[in-house]
């Protein structure tokens, strides 16, 4: 992969039959341009790191339930599209009890940008039992494509797809500020990064989410289609 600007590296336009939709930026798969030996498990990005060993703990409400979201980053890799990926394992538990069991996978460029290249998802039932696959995908598989999670630059105005896989996966991103101020109960961070985050396949949901350098990720608030909310309580590190 050449070293530029992602957005302008990776513009592209999409026409998507048979969702009606206009994708403006993409990111190439692998025979556009993606090029395995680009790419590290070793996820360093300022606004995203990812050290294995590391879980995250959030937590929340939606609606009227609250949430609770692990967020470990393993010791595990995995190859995809021919890209070798860190394997991070997400649940997110409903009123305590275990609804989403996720694994996504993630590898950064030599340039520094974080990209997404898939996730396998299980949505439970109250008995454990798993109901539903919707949301699963992989880079190279059925034309799904890897898409940019966090830039290595990010600059307000800029916009990307984070999941490039319709009719499943089709999230995408804006940036809007470099200069807010966030509050979370593991503490108070200045200069974080603010994005919109939204979806072609959800038009009515936006997020807006909230990143510290050398932390990562401290806050998502559903702005419209919801009442959610989710913040940074803890870190947790192997000794």
């Amino acid at each position: 992969m050449k070293s530029q600007n992602p957005l302008a590296a990776f513009a592209a336009a999409l026409s998507l039959a048979t969702l009606q939709v206009t994708v403006s930026v993409a990111a190439p798969g692998n025979g556009a341009g993606i090029r395995p030996k680009d790419f590290t498990t070793n996820i360093n990005n300022p606004f995203f790191p990812l050290q294995p060993g590391t879980t995250f703990i959030y937590e929340g409400f939606k609606d009227r339930s609250t949430l609770n979201d692990e967020f470990e980053v393993t010791h595990a890799t995995t190859m995809i599209d021919g890209a070798v990926c860190r394997v991070i394992h997400d649940k997110v538990f409903v009123d305590g009890i275990l609804e989403e069991d996720t694994f996504d996978y993630f590898a950064q460029d030599k340039d520094g940008n974080v990209w997404y290249f898939g996730e396998d998802t299980k949505e439970l039932d109250t008995n454990g039992n798993v109901v539903s696959t919707e949301g699963t995908w992989r880079a190279g598989v059925d034309g799904a494509q890897p898409g940019i999670i966090m830039e290595a630059h990010p600059k307000v105005g800029d916009h990307y797809f984070q999941e490039m896989a319709p009719p499943v996966a089709l999230d995408e991103a804006t940036v809007l500020s470099l200069r807010e101020k966030v509050k979370v109960p593991f503490g108070t961070f200045t200069d974080c990064l603010e994005t919109a985050e939204s979806t072609q396949l959800e038009p009515g949901n936006i997020e807006h989410k909230y990143y510290a350098r050398g932390v990562g990720f401290l806050r998502g608030v559903l702005v419209k289609g919801g009442h959610e909310r989710l913040a940074l309580v803890n870190i947790m590190t192997e000794n």
